[in-house]
């Protein structure tokens, strides 16, 4: 008799020990179904992937969160909701979309972008871009007569940036009086450059200069050493754009050996 009670007792203390690892399991028991605690692991990680912190305080909104949806499912699902066509093909885009992200995720595990590919990257921006900047203003009209009746006004004393804010048709930098601040004289139209490029510095176009916008009259006002930022300052948006084309690059590859009929 004394064997069967300590018997009964051990086998107790087992069942005592294995019932907290089997709830270790799930977050809750809803109407006899389990609610595994898998799933507010699951609800964690996708809101870290949208960018959000997820905090330890935030442990208890996730779990009532999953318990909730458990909620809902079993109402729709015993009204027979699952069983409808729109279900059935928003459940089908779902997995497509997942399908897809999981692909191009495993793509870019396999083919980070590498240091040298963003320094490479950077050694050509820079070789395009060295050289001098020019800090230069513009009117910019649609017609060459009024262009050339703009530069008489400017040898008659007028200010150039009170006419540029009030006649350049460009909006960006006609609001601050004409100002294009610093740029390569590579980034603007070719005729454009070349009339930049040909000024003395403080000195006014005297003839209106044709571009496919319209008539411009363009002053120089300064001249400096090209100012590029350094590798480390950019080496986050390099690595993101190269990231981008290797992307395309891929799909573009996947779209053209698919036999499409």
């Amino acid at each position: 008799m004394k064997k069967q009670i300590l018997t009964a007792i051990a086998t107790a203390a087992l069942l005592a020990v294995g019932v907290p690892a089997a709830n270790a399991q799930n977050v809750a028991i809803v109407n006899g179904k389990a609610v595994p605690t898998a799933r507010v692991d699951a609800l964690a990680q996708q809101i870290a992937r949208s960018g959000r912190p997820v905090t330890p305080e935030m442990q208890g909104q996730l779990r009532e969160e999953v318990i909730a949806r458990e909620i809902f499912m079993q109402e729709a699902q015993a009204r027979g909701l699952d069983a409808t066509d729109d279900y059935k093909s928003q459940i089908e885009l779902a997995r497509q979309s997942i399908l897809v992200r999981e692909l191009f995720k495993n793509f870019q595990e396999k083919n980070p972008v590498t240091d040298e590919e963003t320094k490479a990257e950077y050694d050509k921006f820079a070789a395009a871009n060295a050289g001098k900047e020019y800090r230069a203003r513009h009117i910019l009209v649609e017609k060459e007569d009024q262009a050339k009746a703009i530069i008489a006004q400017l040898k008659k004393g007028g200010k150039f940036e009170a006419i540029a804010k009030k006649s350049s048709k460009d909006p960006g930098s006609g609001a601050n009086g004409g100002d294009l601040d610093w740029a390569n004289p590579n980034s603007y139209d070719k005729d454009f450059s070349a009339a930049l490029t040909a000024l003395e510095k403080g000195k006014t176009t005297e003839v209106p200069v044709k571009t496919q916008f319209g008539y411009h009259i363009i002053r120089l006002d300064d001249v400096r050493d090209a100012q590029l930022p350094k590798y480390e300052e950019v080496k986050p948006q390099i690595s993101q754009q190269l990231t981008q084309q290797k992307m395309a690059k891929f799909q573009e590859e996947l779209r053209a050996k698919a036999k499409v009929e």
